[in-house]
Order: structure tokens, then sequence, then C-alpha cells
């Protein structure tokens, strides 16, 4: 079943057409995380019969790179932010970037727009894309520096924690700071159960250091109480984007972004 999002989207189209675009799209949301080869071809045929819907063309993007196709990716992508004019896949150009290995442009395409313009989730998307292209470029106390934001808070959890978390654990690792690492690849799987538990609830995690007496053990309790919080814990939809393939998109990602907003 697709989002409302989508559905509208389609309404473009009439509906013999529609109903087969939204059946390739279904096919590419159940397929993407076993089958990412069979939902391309899915999504492949979707943009065929629908290029200049946005959330066919983000559809096509992400199913390239699950396939590491990064140069048609990142193209779909800018289509895609061209129809739609949204910058919300901005993470997953700076990720297309680092796997063309040009992680000087990915720094310089993730700089381009203003963080305080994304939403929360995006913004820690955006960071955790950042820190890789740093490391790409062997720059881990940069890269460390990228993950250093407000949502960078180990006493709750929301569903980009455990990935900004783990993240955060892979630089201090780099950096030679094993012990740290460890504590917050413990916090992201902390934050990755806690989640699990409880759906769509935000998490507050509270470490307390506890005192014992010698015949028993120094440890730590975590307590997880739900917080009424609507903007913690969701899901990752597929939207639509829409043009159609191989028409007036650039060639392999090469040409320069315009038209952006500069912090």
């Amino acid at each position: 079943m697709l989002d409302r999002i989508a559905l509208n989207e389609l309404k473009t189209l009439s509906k013999e057409n529609a109903d087969g675009v939204a059946l390739h799209l279904v096919m590419v949301s159940q397929l993407i995380e076993s089958d990412p080869e069979l939902a391309h071809q899915h999504a492949i045929s979707a943009a065929r019969r629908a290029g200049r819907i946005g959330v066919v063309r983000e559809t096509l993007a992400i199913t390239a790179y699950a396939t590491e196709d990064y140069a048609l990716a990142l193209r779909e992508l800018r289509t895609y932010r061209r129809i739609s004019g949204r910058d919300d896949q901005l993470p997953m150009m700076v990720d297309s970037e680092r796997g063309l290995e040009r992680p000087e442009r990915a720094l310089e395409l993730g700089r381009s727009v203003r963080r305080s313009t994304l939403s929360t989730p995006v913004q820690v998307e955006l960071a955790i894309a950042m820190s890789g292209a740093r490391l790409d470029l062997g720059q881990a106390e940069e890269a460390l520096v990228e993950l250093q934001i407000p949502q960078l808070d180990p006493t709750k959890a929301f569903s980009y924690s455990p990935a900004l978390f783990g993240a955060y654990g892979t630089v201090l690792e780099e950096l030679g700071r094993a012990e740290e690492a460890a504590t917050w690849f413990e916090r992201a799987d902390i934050a990755a159960d806690a989640l699990d538990d409880d759906g769509d609830a935000t998490i507050e995690i509270i470490e307390e250091e506890l005192e014992f007496d010698e015949s028993s053990f120094d440890g730590a309790a975590v307590s997880i109480e739900n917080d009424a919080d609507a903007d913690a814990v969701g899901t990752t939809e597929i939207e639509n984007a829409d043009g159609p393939v191989g028409s007036t998109d650039e060639a392999d990602g090469n040409e320069g972004e315009s038209g952006e907003r500069v912090d």
C-alpha cells in the first residue's frame, strides 16, 4: 500500500497507468531489502510509465543507490530535487558523491544547504554522510566534529539515534579511542533495542551509576520510559519524484548544483 502523498502524485496519470505504476512502487518497497536488483527493475518500469512523477524518480534513485549505481542515483536525485523542490534526499546525494570517490564534492554539496531548513532526521543523516566524507579524506578529527550535533544525546533514543551513536563510535575507533567507542556502540545497541520494544514512542534512557557493598558488583542500571513527543521514532518511506528516464537529466552527476541556499 502506497502512502497518501505518493497516491496523490499518481492522480495526474490515467487510472490504468496509475494502478500499474503503483504496483511497481509497492513491489519496490517489498523487495528493496531482500532483492535490490529486482526492486531496481520495478523502479525502472515505473519510471518508463511515469517519468515525470516525483515519487517515481526518487524511487529509481533509491534503488540505484541500493545497487551501488551511484552515478544514476545522483542523477535521479537531482531530478527529484528539481521536480519537488525538496532537499530531504541531500544525505543520499552526499553519499552518492562518496560512492563516486569524490569526497571533496560530497562535502561541498553537504554545505550548500542551511541545516536549519532540513528536518531533524535529515540533519542527522547529513551529519553522518559528511562525517563519512571526512573519513574518506583521512580527516578523523573533523569527522568527529561533524557528528557533534545536538541530537548526539545518549539519554534519548529517536529513530536516527542508533545510526548516529554507531557512527560516532566508528570515528572514535578510527581515532584509537577504543574504550569510548565501545561505550557509544553499546549506546547504539541500547537505543535500537529500546526503539524495537516501544514502537513509535520517544525513548528516554537514564544511566545511573549504582554503588554496592563489597559482595556486590559495580554496574549501571538503564531505565527506559515512554515520552509523548511525536517527533520521535519514524519509518523510512519511499516518496515519489517524476520525469522520464534518460530525458533531460545531468550526465553521471558531474554538473554543479545551482540555485541553492548557502550558509
